[in-house]
Order: C-alpha cells, then structure tokens, then sequence
C-alpha cells in the first residue's frame, strides 16, 4: 500500500477511531461485561463469538480484520496489527503480551517511507501461543501447535509442532 494514498488515509483513519475505542476499553471496570462486550463490538464489527474471552488491556490497529473463533482466550495486554487480517480458529489461546504483527515496511531505505507492506496471519484451531510471543506477516500456525514464550515466529508451523526461541524453530511434533 502506498503512503499517502486514498487507502492509506482510510486505514489511518480507522487507526484514530480504534485507538479511541480501545482506550475506552482499557480502563472500564474488569467486571464491566456489558461495558467490554459493547467496545468490543465496535471495535471488531460484530459480537464476540460464543465463550470467546479478551482480557484488558486489549490492542488493534483496525479490528475489522481480526475474526475470532468460538472459545478462543486472549490473556492481558496482547495486541493485534490487523490490518491485513488475522484468523484465529476455535480454541485457540493466547498468553499475556502476545503480538500478532500483519503489517510492516520495506527493507530497501528508498521505499521505507513509501509503503507498507503486509500479509495474513492464519492460527488453526486449538493453537497454544505463549506469553510475549510475537507473530509475524504472512504466518500460518497449524492445528494444535505450541509457540512457546517469547517465541518470534517469522516462519509458518506445522501442525501439532512445538516451536521456541527468538527464531522459533522447531522442538518437537506429535
């Protein structure tokens, strides 16, 4: 996408008012239900699937782009670059601090401040992603895989994996 384009200008735009929506969020009353699940809609475009949790404080740069699964957790103060899409299955859950990061920047210095760049992030279901990991563009995770804490995962993960350290590479399948 071109910087300072009509695209552009709408997705910072939609920046502005999520911020706003997600401030709101983050400092209601922990047992505000109606309060979260109002803001959440607004911020996602639609209802919380059933038994789908998010702990504040809660980030997105858009939120219409991140689809939810039914039962899926998301713990305390994760945050979600959506922009270019993020799926995550039924089940899924995700430890505190976790980024899932969709949208980034040419390497090449002369088209830094030009574009951004950005691919969707696909968790299958019953995916365990741990604390402090973060989730590059373009990744796919498989059906019950394991990303271990503070993992940087840059790489797609094959289902039922377990995948750890600033690399995330892999320890073992099942």
């Amino acid at each position: 996408m071109r910087i300072h384009g009509p695209e552009f200008q709408a997705m910072a735009d939609r920046v502005l008012e999520v911020t706003a929506l997600t401030s709101r969020l983050n400092v209601l009353l922990f047992d505000d239900e109606a309060g979260k699940a109002a803001l959440l809609e607004q911020i996602l475009g639609r209802p919380l699937p059933a038994r789908t949790t998010i702990y504040p404080p809660f980030f997105t740069d858009h939120g219409l782009h991140l689809e939810l699964g039914e039962r899926v957790f998301i713990n305390q103060n994760c945050t979600f670059l959506d922009y270019a899409g993020i799926r995550l299955g039924e089940r899924v859950m995700v430890g505190p601090q976790a980024r899932f990061i969709t949208s980034g920047h040419p390497v090449d210095p002369a088209e830094r401040k030009l574009y951004l760049t950005g691919a969707p992030i696909d968790v299958a279901e019953n995916v365990w992603i741990g604390a402090g990991a973060t989730i590059l563009p373009g990744v796919s995770i498989g059906r019950d895989a394991v990303i271990a804490a503070g993992a940087v995962v840059a790489d797609d993960v094959a289902p039922g994996t377990l995948v750890a350290g600033p690399k995330a590479s892999e320890i073992r399948r099942w």
